[in-house]
């Protein structure tokens, strides 16, 4: 019979499990072995019975997706006797008559309502920086036992520089580069939270002498972690890391290198230099085309500027490169981009043969009958009509890796410098139509398709 230890690695991951702090915050980089830590946690307590914890996620999908949080505790705690995988009424583990772990999400703010009145010993946040400031601290208030064991908080996190996370950590984190301070790591301070005001302490006394209750306050420390720190993953997957590497400069810096601090700014997504050629001709090799829309949703703005609609039509090549073929951006009413559209099919045809047409759908029922009406509007052609999701920033971060990469060329053209002006000063330019534009075609391209030019009749 095989019998298996599960224990932490030595390192961060160890450091976190041997920390004694109220609150403790884990990772600040992709690979450290976070979700692995947390998991880990609860088993200390498995045969105190009374013991409640729970681990959430975001999402419901987080938790029950292959891979997803479930998915690990039953690789890890499947095998333990008298452990019991539950789904009703939430899934949880239940331990022999001992402790319970559950797993849940935090989606809206609203959320942490259905745990008014609940006592939970050990509250876990998987990613803290998805969660709110509102969530963290209402949950904390549930944060109570009555089991014998301390009340406590684990929590683990990427970096995100936007994030209340990142403000709450920074002593943590080197205010100049963005990195966490290593001689800092894992260092206890004091803290409590007033009027939505946090006073910090490097002591309890500290925080008392200026007037604030010993029930109030709470110990915190960060223990930073990177890929390196994990080594069964790295032994297990060499490749993860390389997949870290390809990532575009502002992810790489965040998921990598841990850099709380970095932000997407002008000429961190594409610069021209990173283009491979400027071709006069199209190459023999293309298998795909795709153009992304990006349109006008209103007739003026803010400034009274006609809005801009943007098409940019990408070919994608057998050697595994991309083509910016050609690119249209019309500052014109919102009227007429519906004769742009169908006007452009035609012509696209004429040149390229088939070339799917990628438009966005806006959230609602409005939106979902505009998408009908384009659907029709462009009967014979090859159409998608697809809701957007995320920032911008976030929806161009694919296309940007593999641009930054070198694997773009793009055909010479009249609207060259307009358009690589706009992908060197994304995202703080005003305009961003035509990178919006190009990031559907490119996920279309390599997400959305699954057929080749030459198969189609």
């Amino acid at each position: 019979m095989n019998i298996e230890t599960i224990r932490p690695q030595k390192g961060p991951q160890e450091k976190f499990l041997a920390s004694s702090a109220d609150i403790v915050i884990y990772g600040g980089a992709a690979g450290g072995g976070k979700t692995y830590a947390l998991l880990t946690e609860p088993l200390r307590y498995m045969d105190v019975k009374g013991y409640q914890s729970v681990i959430f996620r975001q999402n419901y999908t987080q938790i029950t997706a292959p891979g997803g949080l479930w998915d690990e505790s039953k690789a890890m705690y499947g095998n333990i006797f008298g452990a019991i995988p539950l789904k009703h009424p939430k899934y949880h583990w239940s331990f022999h008559d001992g402790g319970v772990v559950w797993f849940d999400y935090l989606w809206r703010d609203d959320d942490v309502m259905s745990w008014q009145g609940s006592q939970i010993t050990f509250i876990g946040f998987d990613e803290l920086t998805h969660f709110s400031e509102y969530q963290f601290f209402y949950m904390l208030s549930r944060n109570r036992s009555t089991c014998g064991v301390k009340p406590y908080v684990r929590a683990t996190c990427n970096p995100d520089s936007d994030s209340w996370v990142a403000d709450f950590i920074s002593w943590w984190i080197d205010p100049e580069t963005g990195y966490p301070l290593e001689s800092r790591s894992g260092i206890i301070r004091y803290m409590a939270r007033q009027e939505d005001k946090i006073a910090w302490g490097d002591t309890r006394e500290e925080l008392e002498q200026r007037g604030i209750s010993k029930r109030a306050i709470k110990s915190v420390t960060f223990i930073a972690s990177t890929l390196q720190d994990n080594r069964i993953l790295m032994e297990k997957d060499p490749s993860y890391l390389a997949n870290l590497e390809a990532l575009p400069l502002v992810e790489r810096e965040r998921l990598l290198n841990g850099n709380w601090k970095i932000k997407p700014a002008a000429g961190m997504f594409f610069r021209r230099t990173q283009i491979g050629e400027i071709l006069t001709r199209l190459p023999r090799d293309i298998v795909s085309y795709c153009r992304g829309w990006d349109l006008a949703a209103t007739d003026e703005d803010e400034d009274k500027d006609a809005a801009y609609t943007a098409g940019v039509l990408i070919a994608k090549r057998s050697n595994g490169r991309f083509l910016i073929v050609d690119v249209i951006n019309r500052q014109i009413k919102a009227g007429e981009v519906r004769k742009l559209i169908p006007m452009t099919a035609q012509t696209d045809r004429a040149a390229y043969g088939f070339v799917r047409q990628r438009l966005p759908q806006d959230p609602g029922q409005a939106g979902k009958e505009q998408a009908e009406s384009y659907i029709q509007m462009l009967a014979g052609y090859d159409v998608a009509v697809k809701p957007e999701s995320g920032s911008k920033a976030s929806r161009a971060e694919p296309m940007a890796a593999q641009w930054q990469n070198g694997f773009f060329d793009i055909m010479e053209g009249v609207w060259n410098e307009s358009y690589l002006n706009q992908l060197e000063s994304f995202p703080e330019s005003k305009w961003k139509d035509m990178v919006d534009a190009s990031s559907s075609a490119y996920n279309e391209l390599t997400l959305g398709m699954n057929y080749n030019i030459d198969n189609l009749t």
